[in-house]
């Protein structure tokens, strides 16, 4: 009999399409891909000049278990330039991307039953980690006219004496909607007069377009600065998803069990990775402006096409690289004469008949949607979309 737990966590379903997508492509299938969450960018020269004089130098040693002291400073000083953050290397662990970043603060702070308040839509990896860590995910359904944002009325109503933590992910995967200042302040407010651990989950912190701005809850009072674990790494902002570098910034007892975690689970992130980590962090950042103006005009098209087809529509993303379709439009009406009638049935049809690959809202606790990333070139995209075009055109 294998563990009940284990058994009881479904598979990223985000992975799942994106691995299918490069399956098909593969084989020879001319294949769009929508599902993948990493920039379509290569890693900036500097940062992988440095991963190889690293390897030159001979760095291919075991580190400190939470990271390269080098590292966690460089993390230190960003955290303060750009968020107004101040921590000391001791409150920084470096682990394994961002996603073993959330499950150690979890290993951290929860005992079984312990119960972590999740807004939906959300990204498909935190009820998993929660469970896996013997937590209970809360989801508190959020809406559109919302822009998909709780607020403390909904925060108020999931509350229960079990409850321990709440995540907060500014801009959001998969809406890529932001939270401004004064709804974080709200927010922070209930945390502290419940005594509840916040989550912040930054990684796309650098993606926001337009004039909106990120705000870290960690930086609205000392009270919410010591409730907050910060979670951030260099996959999304420096095209540097297969490096695996993530972080946590926290108080000082939280960090300590998260490094104890690691170092029996892990020890410490690649060493290599960790030197180009540092390169990221401290060198030039005109290669995110570079990245971010590609992605806004990517963004801009798809918004626009989107919310002309019959039927399909969307709210404009403030950051990340997604966009989150509304298909329910779509429901109850037939496709060659099969019946859709969720998500699921949508993108699988989608991806038969037009081998464009999108991911379901039902494992990000929105099943009236799909979403779909705009981390593809330009010429990509526009045959996707011409392609969904076609495939709405023949729903009746």
């Amino acid at each position: 009999m294998l563990s009940r737990k284990a058994l009881s966590i479904s598979p990223s379903p985000t992975l799942a399409i994106d691995a299918l997508a490069k399956k098909l492509k593969a084989e020879g299938v001319d294949v769009i891909g929508f599902g993948a969450g990493e920039p379509d960018f290569d890693t900036p020269v500097h940062i992988r000049e440095a991963a190889v004089r690293a390897l030159e130098e001979g760095y291919t040693r075991y580190t400190p278990a939470s990271g390269l002291p080098e590292l966690q400073q460089a993390i230190c000083k960003k955290l303060l330039a750009d968020n107004g953050l101040t921590y000391t290397p001791a409150q920084i662990v470096v682990s394994n991307g961002a996603k073993h970043s959330l499950t150690n603060v979890f290993a951290a702070l929860l005992n079984p039953g312990d119960e972590v308040i999740i807004p939906a839509p959300f990204w498909v990896s935190y009820p998993e980690i929660v469970r896996l860590n013997d937590g209970v995910p809360v989801i508190v359904e959020t809406s559109r006219q919302s822009r998909f944002k709780v607020t403390v009325d909904q925060l108020a109503a999931a509350l229960t004496p079990r409850t321990r933590a709440i995540i907060i992910n500014s801009p959001s995967n998969p809406t890529g909607q932001i939270y401004t200042r004064d709804e974080l302040a709200a927010i922070a407010g209930f945390a502290v007069a419940n005594g509840l651990y916040v989550i912040s989950d930054e990684i796309y912190e650098k993606l926001i377009y337009g004039s909106e701005e990120h705000v870290s809850i960690a930086a609205l009072g000392r009270e919410i600065y010591h409730l907050t674990v910060v979670v951030n790494g260099v996959s999304k902002t420096y095209a540097m998803t297969g490096w695996r570098i993530g972080y946590t910034a926290s108080s000082p007892e939280i960090a300590r069990v998260m490094g104890n975690v690691q170092s029996h689970a892990t020890s410490n992130p690649n060493a290599m990775a960790q030197k180009a980590a540092v390169a990221a962090l401290e060198g030039p950042q005109d290669c995110v402006e570079a990245m971010k103006k590609a992605f806004a005009i990517r963004r801009d098209y798809m918004v626009e096409q989107i919310n002309a087809i019959p039927g399909l529509s969307c709210v404009e993303p403030a950051g990340a690289f997604y966009v989150f379709m509304d298909v329910s439009g779509t429901f109850g009406r037939h496709y060659r004469g099969r019946l859709i009638g969720s998500s699921d049935e949508f993108a699988a049809l989608f991806l038969e008949n037009e081998k464009v690959a999108v991911v379901p809202g039902t494992g990000f606790g929105a099943p009236d949607y799909v979403r779909l990333s705009y981390a593809l070139s330009l010429p990509q995209i526009e045959k996707g979309l011409s392609r969904l075009k076609n495939f709405a055109g023949e729903i009746r």
